[in-house]
């Protein structure tokens, strides 16, 4: 009994799902800081030769989704582990970006994938504000400080700033989808590049995935139909739990709408 228990394959499986980046009140986005252990513990399974990671992500912070991705690469190879990815809803933009971590990634074929691109997005209330009566008095040390300020006019060098800004984060990004998919890729078809998204089905013939696939069939049919799938999730603790549920509901509410936002980007 415990010989052929011996022989079964043991598989982590990771699961990151939400925002990327510090979200709400009680920071319930994937960031690095909350995943670095999880990963660490993932991949010092020594018994396991992969580790499977699912991603449901709209994407967020590009530096989360950067540290994210760089950390799980430098664990594969320090523990000469494959990766293996799973999309659910949507790995979308640093959602996207975290998945080029996997040598093999899969998704649904409803799944949304891509987005290889960076957004900023703000308000405009100078107009209100005059009709309003109100006075918006600015001080600060340092000319640029108040770049982009909502109250104020736009102007072309802080947009022209900006614009240079995203791409250099455009560029990393494609860098690391280059790297990632290499000659997978088919560039000919579409602008890859471009920050549109697609379905599993169209993203599999963009090279931007390898298969249609879910976690659970996917690593029977690799590993065997007993293989056993050791999960890693992120645990919500005590203390935010009781937070997350007093009467603070305005604040509970801001976001809610500020997650639903990004998601809502992708019909979701």
């Amino acid at each position: 009994m415990f010989s052929l228990f011996k022989k079964k394959k043991i598989v982590p499986h990771i699961k990151l799902s939400g925002v990327i980046g510090n979200v709400g009140k009680f920071k319930q986005g994937i960031d690095f800081s909350g995943q670095e252990d999880i990963i660490l513990k993932a991949f010092s399974l020594k018994k396991a030769t992969c580790v499977a990671i699912t991603i449901n992500s709209p994407g967020g912070s590009p530096v989360q989704s950067h540290l994210i991705y760089n950390f799980i690469r430098q664990q594969a190879k320090k523990n000469k582990k494959k990766v293996i990815i799973f999309a659910e809803d949507v790995a979308a933009s640093g959602g996207y970006l975290i998945a080029c971590a996997g040598d093999e990634i899969y998704a649904n074929s409803s799944s949304i994938i891509g987005s290889i691109g960076v957004i900023y997005s703000s308000f405009g209330f100078t107009e209100l504000i005059k009709k309003i009566g109100v006075e918006r008095r600015v001080h600060t040390a340092g000319k640029n400080k108040s770049t982009l300020d909502p109250f104020l006019e736009e102007k072309k060098e802080d947009i022209e700033r900006l614009k240079n800004i995203q791409l250099d984060l455009h560029k990393n990004f494609i860098n690391v989808v280059e790297t990632s998919r290499g000659i997978k890729l088919k560039k000919n078809e579409v602008e890859l590049f471009s920050g549109e998204f697609w379905s599993g089905t169209k993203a599999k013939d963009l090279g931007l995935i390898d298969e249609i696939g879910d976690a659970n069939q996917v690593l029977k049919e690799k590993f065997g139909e007993d293989v056993v799938i050791k999960k890693f999730e992120k645990s919500k603790g005590w203390l935010s739990k009781k937070l997350s549920s007093s009467n603070d509901h305005l604040d509970q509410f801001a976001n809610i709408l500020d997650e639903k936002s990004v998601w809502q980007r992708y019909g979701l």
